[in-house]
Formats: structure tokens, sequence, C-alpha cells
């Protein structure tokens, strides 16, 4: 049976909200990293859909002017949080800053999602600026840490 890196998380003791480094696969000299953003506590609480939807939009569109070489955010089948995947190195402190700048200036200080229509979004109803805004204050008021396990904000 193939290992599955998230499967094999304690998820009873990590401590959310906080940015890991969940992964690296290097083939040929080229480096991709795959990041664990988890917002909320596993097993204690999950974002409602439209609120992960419009997260995504918003974090899939504006991290990319952070953060160099994203080839893909997605969000978690449990709703917790995201998974990043992006070319090169980088350091967790490096994706958590880059996160928080997007939560603060592009989710709670903007009144605009990007792609809401039928022709650019597969469940274009299904979105909530305000429970995106909402969630986005609660991960920036806990801070997010650079350590799953320690917060370290």
């Amino acid at each position: 049976m193939a290992r599955v890196e998230s499967f094999e998380l304690d998820h009873e003791k990590v401590k959310a909200p906080y940015v890991r480094l969940a992964g690296s696969e290097s083939n040929q000299g080229v480096l991709i990293q795959k990041y664990d953003l988890r917002f909320l506590q596993p097993n204690q609480d999950a974002l409602p859909t439209a609120a992960i939807h419009t997260l995504e939009h918003l974090l899939a569109v504006n991290l990319r002017d952070e953060v160099k070489g994203i080839i893909d955010l997605s969000p978690m089948g449990c709703r917790t949080g995201f998974y990043l995947i992006v070319w090169g190195e980088h350091s967790p402190e490096e994706i958590r800053d880059a996160l928080k700048k997007v939560l603060k200036e592009h989710v709670v200080g903007t009144d605009f999602v990007p792609a809401v229509s039928a022709k650019e979004c597969g469940n274009y109803r299904d979105h909530s600026l305000f429970s995106a805004q909402e969630y986005a204050k609660k991960v920036l008021e806990e801070g997010i840490s650079s350590d799953p396990f320690e917060r370290l904000v």
C-alpha cells in the first residue's frame, strides 16, 4: 500500500493555525514542495464550503504575487485548510508570512472575489466573502505558527 504523508500526521497533536512543509520531491535537479496551510484545528472545526471556496479563489490569485513558483493551491477534503504546491525551495516562515499578508490585505481587506461567474467557476453560486473574511480574521487573531506542534507565531 502506498504511503500517504498526511494520513501519517498525528492530527490530535497539531496546533492550528500553522504552516507545515508536508513533503518535498526532487527529480533531475528540480525541487517541488508541498505545504500544509492549516487554518482550523482538525476534528474540532471545519470551514463551510462557501467560505473555503471563496478563500481558495482569493488565495490562489493573491499568493502568486507573494510566493514565486506556485503550482497549485487546493482545499483539503477535511476542510481545515489548504495544500500549496510550489517549485523550488521555500521556508515555512516565508510561506507563513506571505499567507498572513494575503489574508490581511486581500481577504479581510477586500470587497472583490475573483472568478465567480458561471464561465470562470464550476460552482459559482457557492461563495461567501463574509464567511471567508470571518475565518481569515480568526486565523490572524490566533496567529499562524511556522511549526505544527508548537505555537511559533
